[in-house]
């Protein structure tokens, strides 16, 4: 019986050890990250790009293209529209004037995040429709105070040409018609990617 009993426990070690042999190799196999070559994913060298481009916001008449999605109660009561989300999917242009060429559509949302100024959190992407970039996409995340000359927002990332995309867009209100809050802004925008 004792001799049954090493040989139990013998056995109930090897079974332990190629238990524990296989967890090991089969947790290398499922690793959470890994480094890998910029040449295996197709990357080349870095370039820095300038786009220019119009921005429409169309909050009026029979066919906007952002509307108001959601607001606080107290919205209506603030000069600022604190609390008012807008849906857009407003056109990209080369030139200042609607009819001129389409290059993309901004598309994402805004909503107005200052209490004492008109201060917007942008989220959106710039989805371009126009020559090699055609199927790219751009990623805004930031800050619009909206009343001064220039604003900067950060560039947080692309897809297509623009894969780890990263940079910043300047905007510049062009025209905006105070009585019904459309607008027209210029974007210069400055992006590194590969």
């Amino acid at each position: 019986m004792a001799k049954t009993l090493q040989n139990f426990s013998s056995l109930c070690t090897i079974l332990l050890t190629l238990l524990l042999l296989l967890t090991l190799v089969g947790a290398s196999e499922h690793r959470f990250s890994r480094p890998l070559s910029r040449a295996k994913l197709g990357l080349k060298k870095e370039k820095l790009s300038h786009l220019r481009f119009y921005f429409h916001d169309i909050v009026s008449g029979h066919s906007p293209t952002a509307v108001r999605i959601a607001e606080a109660p107290t919205t209506k009561n603030s000069s600022t529209a604190f609390g008012a989300v807008l849906m857009m999917d407003d056109p990209l242009t080369a030139g200042p004037e609607l009819g001129t060429k389409l290059v993309g559509k901004a598309q994402g949302i805004y909503a107005s995040a200052s209490q004492t100024e008109l201060g917007l959190l942008m989220v959106l992407n710039f989805a371009f429709v126009e020559g090699k970039y055609n199927g790219s996409n751009l990623s805004v995340l930031g800050r619009n105070a909206v009343f001064s000359a220039v604003r900067e927002m950060p560039i947080v990332g692309g897809s297509g040409l623009f894969r780890f995309a990263r940079g910043y867009a300047r905007a510049r209100t062009h025209k905006i018609d105070l009585n019904t809050g459309d607008a027209v802004v210029e974007y210069n925008v400055y992006v590194l990617h590969y």
